[in-house]
């Protein structure tokens, strides 16, 4: 189906393209504010749609192999002595 706000983008994208190319009267005067809109809903889009997921899936990496590093030299798992635990519970 598909979130409503999709197609209000598109709809003013191609809504300013007359504005855009100048056709009509007095688009002469709005011509720089419809290319500006139409780039802007462009660049909007291209940032939502790759460049945000692309530096998220970087920076999780980048996190996992940060955590895996900072883990390489602690232990798992710590074996008490039989003897200590006798000494502790006393």
């Amino acid at each position: 189906m598909g979130w409503p706000g999709h197609r209000l983008r598109r709809d003013t994208a191609f809504g300013m393209l007359p504005l855009a190319f100048e056709i009509g009267a007095g688009s002469e005067m709005r011509a720089p504010m419809a290319r500006a809109v139409i780039g802007g809903l462009i660049t909007s889009t291209l940032l939502t749609l790759i460049v945000v997921p692309v530096v998220y899936t970087y920076l999780d990496d980048w996190g996992t192999r940060l955590n895996e590093w900072w883990q390489v030299g602690s232990p798992v798992t710590v074996e008490v002595p039989a003897e200590a635990q006798e000494e502790v519970r006393q």
